[in-house]
């Protein structure tokens, strides 16, 4: 099959939505299909199979910052690349963002399928701005949401249904990956792993750090082991009477971020919102080590409701330490946690997610072109498809 996908963030900088599209692109092409994708990129080493659709500006978003291509020249480069290729389905992600991949799902013949990444919040301005969007949705033939957030912010928004197909996530690298030994954790001297944007108060640093001075009165060994880009040097000030017991690690490689999963005692995640799913919980639990999260309704999905990793009150530095101190306390369940976790991990291995996404790909060709598909007539394949017993799921 030949398969387009397309990117409406810069390649150039590193975010979830580009490492689930170059994953996914990676799977399909190791299996046999010819895939492309299109991107904003200024790099002048892009592999061959993805091709650059310009430059891109920096734009505040969901308390980031996205960075995508609004120039004039994307829609001539977008349509040129269609035009090319001639796909057999195109595949965009999140379409309403203003960049390339709304520039595809507006003139792309072929058939068409989306996913859906953001949650969002209710917004006045979001739902007036989403009314003329409407018309070109309805020639996205098959829809996917990567949560069940992602699946209410479209419905919200948008109007039309979802598929869920969460991301994918190469798990077999965390569950095989060898602890490095200045990072490991010992009996004596357990491990704590924050990994995010250290300038983005969403990723919930200064909530981690609030709460390391109550669990080193309980368990004075802890070592907290903070890694990510950006500066926040309010928290380092604010941390620095503690010594060795916080490092802070900087930006990491890949193979770092597996070393240091696999030799955590539990990784946090203390997001405050705005996140759709969650895949560095996934990696941590591949990995066989304990999640503690906010209670987010994202991360909720993930955690099972508090069934693969332990879940806290959003924005509580106290309660925080208090599920901390629970885990340390009692190995037992430290250890039944991250048995739970990892066994939960495996719905989320690419080799499964792939599988659902081509799914949708042949659904989305069976559909025909934009021109015919629509949500009546997605509701009608689905109905079909269940009577033949087939299943995306």
């Amino acid at each position: 099959m030949k398969i387009g996908i397309v990117n409406p963030y810069s390649w150039d900088v590193p975010g979830g939505v580009g490492f689930h599209i170059r994953d996914l692109a990676l799977k399909l092409r190791s299996r046999g299909h010819d895939v492309r994708v299109l991107t904003p990129s200024t790099s002048r080493d892009l592999p061959e199979w993805i091709t650059s659709a310009g430059s891109s500006v920096s734009v505040p978003f969901n308390g980031s910052v996205a960075n995508i291509s609004v120039k004039p020249t994307t829609m001539t480069r977008t349509r040129r690349w269609l035009e090319e290729n001639n796909f057999d389905v195109v595949h965009v992600h999140e379409p309403v963002v203003p960049s390339v991949s709304m520039a595809a799902a507006m003139i792309s013949r072929a058939p068409l399928v989306g996913t859906f990444h953001a949650a969002l919040g209710r917004s006045v301005s979001r739902a007036i701005a989403s009314a003329p969007m409407r018309l070109y949705m309805e020639r996205i033939g098959v829809r996917i949401a990567v949560s069940e957030e992602a699946r209410r912010t479209l419905i919200e928004h948008h109007g039309g249904d979802a598929v869920i197909i969460p991301n994918g996530v190469e798990t077999a690298s965390f569950r095989t990956a060898t602890p490095l030994p200045q990072w490991a954790a010992t009996e004596e001297s357990p491990v704590v792993v924050f990994l995010g944007r250290l300038d983005e108060p969403r990723k919930g640093l200064s909530i981690f750090a609030g709460a390391i001075e109550t669990v080193l009165e309980r368990f004075p060994g802890t070592r907290f082991l903070i890694a990510g880009r950006g500066d926040a040097p309010d928290c380092r000030e604010a941390v620095a009477r503690f010594g060795e017991s916080v490092s802070f690690l900087g930006g990491i490689s890949d193979e770092e971020k597996e070393s240091l999963l696999a030799g955590a005692s539990v990784y946090v995640a203390p997001q405050t919102g705005g996140e759709s799913f969650g895949i560095v919980l996934v990696e941590a639990m591949a990995a066989r080590t304990a999640v503690v999260a906010s209670d987010i309704p994202a991360f909720c999905a993930v955690l099972e409701d508090g069934r693969a990793g332990a879940l806290f009150e959003t924005g509580s530095s106290e309660a925080l330490a208090a599920t901390l101190i629970d885990l340390l306390g009692d190995p037992a369940r430290l250890d039944a946690l991250a048995d739970a976790g990892q066994r939960s991990s495996v719905q989320y291995d690419w080799e499964v997610v792939a599988d659902k996404v081509f799914e949708v790909y042949k659904l989305a060709i069976d559909m025909g072109s934009p021109a015919t598909s629509g949500p009546r007539r997605t509701r009608h394949l689905f109905r079909r498809r269940k009577k033949r017993g087939e299943s995306l799921s």
